[in-house]
């Protein structure tokens, strides 16, 4: 089998072409979610907290102060950021939440599955001539 042969039945499985969909449809919906986090939620919570922002939280390593991150980083000093952290899990538990929600809305919409009720098909010919001659060799 060449390689474009072994390359065309490798792109050509379903679970390839799958993968690619949800590539692409997962990047399209992270848009959506990052909006909704951005422009709706943390808006609301910025609000809740009266504008209060860690960015500017952090720990010169050099023993100095300074007056922002932007002055610390203008100094060249090494920095423990703890508060672009403290951000950072904020904004993924706000996208944590709003997948949740945009999921289970989304649910609710998708039809349920029908369940299919499996029907015994009982014993084959062969079975019920074994069972036949078991119950007259037991009736002997």
């Amino acid at each position: 089998m060449g390689f474009v042969s072994e390359f065309k039945e490798f792109i050509s499985k379903g679970n390839v072409l799958d993968l690619a969909v949800g590539v692409i449809i997962g990047a399209s919906f992270g848009g959506i979610v990052k909006s909704l986090t951005d422009d709706i939620l943390m808006p609301v919570l910025t609000l809740l907290t009266g504008g209060l922002d860690f960015k500017d939280w952090f720990i010169a390593l050099d023993g100095n102060s300074y007056k922002d991150l932007a002055a610390a980083k203008a100094a060249s000093a090494s920095t423990l950021n703890y508060g672009l952290f403290l951000n950072a899990v904020i904004a993924f538990l706000l996208m944590a939440f709003a997948i949740f929600w945009l999921v289970k809305l989304a649910n609710r919409f998708k039809k349920p599955q029908e369940v299919v009720a499996v029907n015994d098909p009982g014993p084959t010919k062969e079975q019920v001539l074994l069972m036949e001659i078991r119950d007259a060799l037991r009736a002997r």
